[in-house]
């Protein structure tokens, strides 16, 4: 049983791709790092020896420290970050026991270089409508919390790419882009190495909406009809896209936890014995 300042890999995974997920914070040292340099989803890297000093960044953060084996690294750590006052706790058994339990792991390999801020940088066309909102949710919920997404004119796309540092994606000739009869939310989970139940699930139906093939999936038209609406509702794509996240929020939750659940009508009456 883990103590009262540890989490369990089950637990936290129950947790992982929600709104209001902790920031888990990497604290491996560089050689475990660099033996398995995959990383919990939205997780940061920081180092342990200089907790006192980066403990300010999170505060009013509710914050899971992740070591190797879940001992004196991550626990130091996350007694570091409660004496600033932060909601810490340190993962059981660490990094070892998330892959045990096969938790999702974030492939690093194609993450773009982040900014002198710490945030990746993405460009894409202006007007979203599926596939550049599903982008964008899935970087800010399992790669990058603080990602940044700048929505242009699609010509200008590759110059303000090279400008300002920006990674292009969802538009043809890019590496982030489609790739035979998957959209750019496939070829992030691909790349990324997000592979489960739900995320595949949320895969279909956002593919059968991005590319007019309604039939892959029950759910697409729906799905395609509140992104339209959306699309329709907001002149500005930011204050679209912070809209479309809640709708991406509430399918990812649908895929995950309610794929069998009904709604009858009329219901039963009260007292109506049930099946």
């Amino acid at each position: 049983m883990p103590s009262n300042s540890e989490i369990t890999a089950n637990q936290l995974m129950r947790l992982m791709g929600l709104p209001d997920a902790p920031v888990v914070v990497d604290v491996r040292t560089e050689e475990d790092y660099a033996a398995d340099p995959r990383l919990l989803p939205a997780s940061v890297r920081r180092p342990f020896a200089t907790t006192d000093n980066w403990a300010g960044e999170f505060a009013a953060r509710h914050v899971i420290v992740v070591c190797q084996r879940g001992q004196k690294l991550s626990q130091g750590a996350a007694a570091w970050l409660r004496h600033h006052g932060v909601a810490a706790e340190s993962l059981e058994g660490g990094f070892e026991a998330w892959r045990q339990a096969e938790g999702l792991l974030v492939s690093p390999g194609q993450l773009p270089e982040r900014d002198a801020n710490g945030r990746t940088v993405w460009v894409t066309r202006a007007r979203p409508k599926v596939d550049r909102i599903a982008c964008p949710w899935l970087i800010r919920r399992f790669v990058d919390r603080n990602a940044v997404f700048l929505f242009v004119s699609a010509s200008e796309v590759p110059l303000v790419a090279e400008r300002f540092g920006a990674t292009p994606f969802d538009i043809e000739g890019v590496f982030w882009s489609h790739r035979g009869e998957g959209c750019t939310f496939d070829t992030m989970l691909e790349e990324f190495g997000l592979r489960c139940a739900a995320l595949d699930r949320l895969a279909m139906i956002v593919r059968a909406a991005d590319t007019a093939r309604l039939d892959l999936a029950p759910q697409a038209a729906g799905f395609l009809a509140a992104s339209l609406g959306l699309s329709r509702m907001y002149r500005d794509d930011l204050a679209q896209l912070d809209a479309g996240m809640l709708l991406y929020d509430a399918f990812y939750r649908w895929c995950r936890d309610a794929v069998e659940e009904t709604h009858n009508w009329p219901a039963g009456k009260p007292g109506e014995a049930r099946a």
